[in-house]
């Protein structure tokens, strides 16, 4: 079968879905009065945190003035409505001392508590909820708060699209970079990790999918609650829920990590019947790209197929979300071992600001070449030049830099396929031994936590022993074609 140059889940769809403290010297002052006055410099220095992390690509997106831990979702969910009601907990330490602080969040909220006393809110802008405790939080303070809501998420437009995907059984919330505000408020964005609970109560007979491992299913008076926990560090965006009508399969990688995937029963019976045969093959690529990029970093893995109309995979952590339109006509593989590469590079490794986005892409789609080589569909060498050739030096394919595309071209095509040229023409450059060094010594330096094309250069430029910056600004910052490509 021959490799796929534009795999179908490089299409429109994901195009359409668009996916603290300053120091000064006036600070300094503020905080030398209050002393004088005998106020602590905490509360003398207090005040909002940032309603925005400082990402270029997204200002608005996630906050400033605290860090979160963990996030425990107590969730109810009614199909035939498409209602979403519950509470979720934030465990969070402050950053600065916040008399006021932000969350990412679409749905209508009745009440937040701030260590479980009331505190008063307003919405702001598109996503903003703004939220003043009663009492003054310090620097340095572990925190909660809990905010209770309720909503019909597919009915909620921000910048006039909604995450939410309805199902003809349920729905499902997966998407990037914006997929949180439709069930849960958050610190949108991936530089602040977590761990989570996720608590879901849906009637009887509906089964409801999320990341980690199931702890505990029960049923009472015609409902159902699942108890999801994912215990590693996860971005919020790679945070899913599903809920609906599922063929439920366990399996286990070869060092015993517990594979779980799910179907979609409404999936018309040769759609269902490729998908298995393409997602039951994910401990098997698991293991094949632990070869390539280290022990696989999680304690579960797998993925579901729902019945959804949407034209793009994502790469939600553990817990893999695939549109059935990959699977119409035939098998495909090549979208499970993209999505699965994901798991080290996006997911344990998530990038520190959105204009590291080929550390995602190019990385997840390098890993389709070494699928297909280890398929006999083609070397990784053949395959680049396969790319390279087929755009000329005005295609304007050459024109978007992998390595700050823009947020207009953060999933265009260049980002994934002249991305992943580019990381050939790296191997080709810095040789075979010194490459696979590099891709098992980048998940393994940054394990759980970020990282930036500067820290990536700088890691190569070490383990190989080569001044790269040339190599990079050709390759992921100059719109034009490069003038060559190096041939192994």
């Amino acid at each position: 079968m021959p490799h796929r140059l534009v795999p179908r889940w490089r299409t429109s769809v994901r195009e359409k879905l668009r996916k603290s403290v300053i120091t000064s010297a006036a600070a300094t002052t503020a905080a030398t009065l209050g002393l004088l006055l005998g106020v602590p410099a905490s509360a003398a220095s207090a005040g909002p945190g940032a309603p925005g992390i400082g990402d270029p690509y997204y200002p608005t997106y996630g906050n400033g003035g605290y860090d979160v831990s963990h996030y425990a979702l107590d969730l109810g969910y009614q199909p035939a409505t498409d209602t979403l009601t519950g509470t979720t907990t934030i465990t969070a330490t402050a950053t600065q001392s916040l008399t006021a602080f932000d969350l990412d969040f679409a749905l209508t909220v009745s009440k937040v508590t701030v260590d479980g006393r009331p505190a008063a809110f307003a919405t702001s802008g598109e996503q903003e909820l703004v939220v003043t405790p009663a009492r003054t939080i310090p620097r340095g303070k572990h925190y909660t708060v809990a905010v209770t809501y309720s909503g019909v998420p597919s009915s909620v437009q921000r910048y006039g699209f909604t995450s939410w995907q309805r199902t003809p059984d349920g729905g499902v919330a997966a998407n990037e970079p914006e997929s949180a505000w439709w069930w849960f408020p958050s610190n949108d964005h991936p530089s602040d990790k977590a761990t989570y609970d996720v608590d879901i109560t849906v009637p009887s007979g509906e089964q409801a999918i999320s990341n980690g491992l199931l702890v505990s299913q029960r049923t009472r008076s015609g409902l159902t609650s699942y108890h999801w926990r994912q215990d590693d560090p996860q971005a919020t965006y790679l945070a899913t829920l599903a809920v609906g009508h599922f063929d439920i399969t366990h399996g286990k990688t070869r060092t015993g990590v517990p594979v779980i995937n799910a179907y979609s029963t409404d999936l018309p019976a040769a759609t269902a019947a490729n998908a298995r045969a393409s997602v039951e093959r994910t401990g098997e690529i698991i293991d094949f790209l632990s070869g390539w990029f280290g022990p696989y970093p999680f304690h579960a893995a797998g993925g579901y197929v729902p019945d959804v109309t949407s034209h793009f995979s994502l790469e939600a952590q553990t817990r893999v979300f695939y549109s059935p339109n990959f699977y119409t006509s035939a098998p495909n593989t090549d979208v499970v071992a993209h999505e699965l590469a994901h798991q080290w590079w996006g997911d344990d490794v998530s990038l520190d600001r959105w204009s590291d986005i080929w550390l995602n892409e190019g990385f997840a789609s390098y890993a389709e070449y070494l699928w297909a080589d280890h398929l006999g569909q083609g070397t990784p060498q053949e395959l680049a030049r396969q790319v390279y050739d087929a755009h000329p030096a005005d295609d304007p394919f050459w024109t978007v830099k992998p390595g700050d595309p823009g947020p207009q071209n953060q999933f265009d095509d260049a980002v994934y396929d002249r991305g992943a040229v580019a990381i050939q023409a790296l191997r080709d450059t810095i040789g075979d031994k010194a490459f696979k060094k590099l891709l098992k010594a980048w998940p393994a330096q940054h394990h759980f936590g970020n990282g930036t094309i500067a820290q990536f250069q700088q890691l190569a430029e070490r383990i190989s022993g080569q001044d790269l910056a040339s190599f990079f600004t050709t390759w992921l910052y100059t719109p034009a074609k490069p003038a060559s490509f190096p041939a192994s």
